[in-house]
């Protein structure tokens, strides 16, 4: 029998793992971009890229590797198990954040000044969140890594926010006043457009669904 306790340090270290590599390479990108915005964030796609398909290869045959509150209740976990796991998930994002923070020599402890807000980027993170939840009840269950992670390099391009797609990803960010940081004020508009975002995507992905197939 599977240890309870391995899902929920799978989702810890692979949340940890992606903020800190998201703000991680944030700030590095923006520190070599010497001004360059369009120059950081393609840094910042690109380790966000790698470090999530890494981390879905290696996590998720333990935890099945949400990473993210929105996946774990469309993927139908509950009670407990639901709790644990979003706990998880938010306490692993901090952690992120604080360790990116320590190894560039910033202050671990900040909030971010960053607004992000209006009906744009409330629609980028809808689309966002939506898109992935989809890719992740669609995807074949051996490219799923591939499909998530590909997804995500491209929606930071087009959509207008990001593609932050994750209310652990907003605490993480929230937590950082660097080039991936979101503002406290900024951060109840995105989780709500992610919410939405996810049950449509879950609706789209059942319209599609064989009715022979179980998954979705």
């Amino acid at each position: 029998m599977k240890a309870a306790w391995r899902p929920l340090l799978a989702e810890f270290l692979g949340t940890a793992g992606l903020l800190c590599a998201v703000i991680g390479s944030g700030i590095m990108g923006e520190r070599l971009a010497e001004g360059n915005a369009a120059l950081a964030l393609l840094a910042n796609t690109l380790a966000t890229v790698f470090a999530l398909y890494v981390l879905i290869e290696t996590l998720g045959p333990v935890s099945g590797a949400h990473f993210n509150p929105l996946v774990s209740v469309i993927l139908g976990l509950r009670g407990q198990r639901l709790l644990g796991t979003v706990a998880a998930q938010l306490l692993g994002a901090i952690v992120g954040a604080w360790l990116a923070h320590a190894m560039f020599g910033l202050d671990i402890v900040q909030t971010s000044q960053k607004l992000r807000s209006g009906p744009g980027l409330w629609l980028a993170e809808v689309v966002a969140t939506a898109g992935l939840v989809f890719v992740i009840l669609r995807a074949p269950a051996t490219k799923a890594s591939a499909l998530v992670a590909c997804y995500i390099g491209a929606a930071y391009w087009f959509t207008a926010s990001t593609s932050f797609a994750n209310p652990a990803a907003v605490l993480g960010r929230m937590l950082s006043d660097s080039f991936a940081g979101i503002a406290p004020a900024s951060a109840a508009g995105f989780v709500l457009a992610q919410c939405l975002g996810a049950g449509l995507g879950w609706l789209a992905a059942r319209a599609l669904r064989d009715p022979a197939s179980s998954r979705g």
